[in-house]
């Protein structure tokens, strides 16, 4: 029942992705983990979302052994295992080509932290990884590819940062559950459109100040936040 359980939440949170624009035909992926037993549920690759079911969702173990499913995972699937590994707060990783998103990862460029939509979602501006060395990509690509995620969040919570660039490649987010990953996702192309636009109308590049960004940011994620309702 639990892996039913996780399989239909992956399975939610790939098909959120296309209720939300953020994927065409069968780009991208979500994946979600069980910590107590460390089993990875993650998208087939290939298979079109509105084919897609709970029990097409592959289930391996955090060294990519196959537990359960008829198809082959994602192709991405080693990169969300070694997010899985480096980052054990985490408990789903979300994949897309997102159009702004990726926009300023194949320019290599981080998000700046321009106002307080940013804020209220992302501590700082959202990082973009070093680009990946030609042995790199001729070697364990996907694998290097979260290897390289995972070097560029040296001294950065992925809870306060629950997104990605791939420099010249796409966004990676991820949160405590697939679903909430999935938000993140959705949360991250808004911020990354805006972002756009507004060094489009400001050119010099001035980001918001710190003390504004703090405010937001802990209002919804510190220790005496007072966005929302108590339990």
């Amino acid at each position: 029942m639990e892996l039913l359980r996780l399989q239909k939440e992956v399975l939610e949170a790939n098909l959120e992705l296309v209720r939300r624009g953020l994927v065409l035909y069968t780009f991208g992926n979500a994946s979600g983990i069980d910590r107590k037993t460390g089993l990875v549920a993650i998208k087939p690759s290939g298979v079109p979302y509105e084919r897609l079911t709970a029990d097409d969702m592959v289930v391996c173990d955090l060294d990519g052994k196959i537990i359960s499913g008829g198809l082959k995972p994602s192709s991405d699937l080693d990169t969300h295992l070694e997010l899985y590994r480096s980052f054990p707060s985490i408990g789903g990783v979300v994949h897309t080509h997102s159009v702004f998103a990726t926009s300023w990862a194949q320019a290599g460029r981080e998000i700046p932290a321009f106002g307080t939509t940013h804020a209220d979602y992302f501590y700082g501006p959202v990082p973009c990884t070093d680009e990946l060395s030609a042995e790199e990509i001729a070697g364990d690509y996907v694998l290097n590819t979260g290897k390289a995620i995972v070097r560029r969040f040296s001294g950065i919570d992925p809870l306060a940062m629950p997104a990605v660039l791939v420099a010249g490649h796409a966004p990676f987010t991820w949160g405590k559950t697939p679903a909430e990953a999935a938000y993140h996702a959705v949360i991250l192309e808004t911020v990354a459109r805006m972002a756009i636009y507004t060094t489009q109308l400001r050119p010099d590049g001035a980001c918001g100040s710190q003390a504004l960004l703090d405010r937001h940011y802990l209002r919804k994620h510190g220790a005496d936040a007072t966005y929302g309702q108590n339990s």
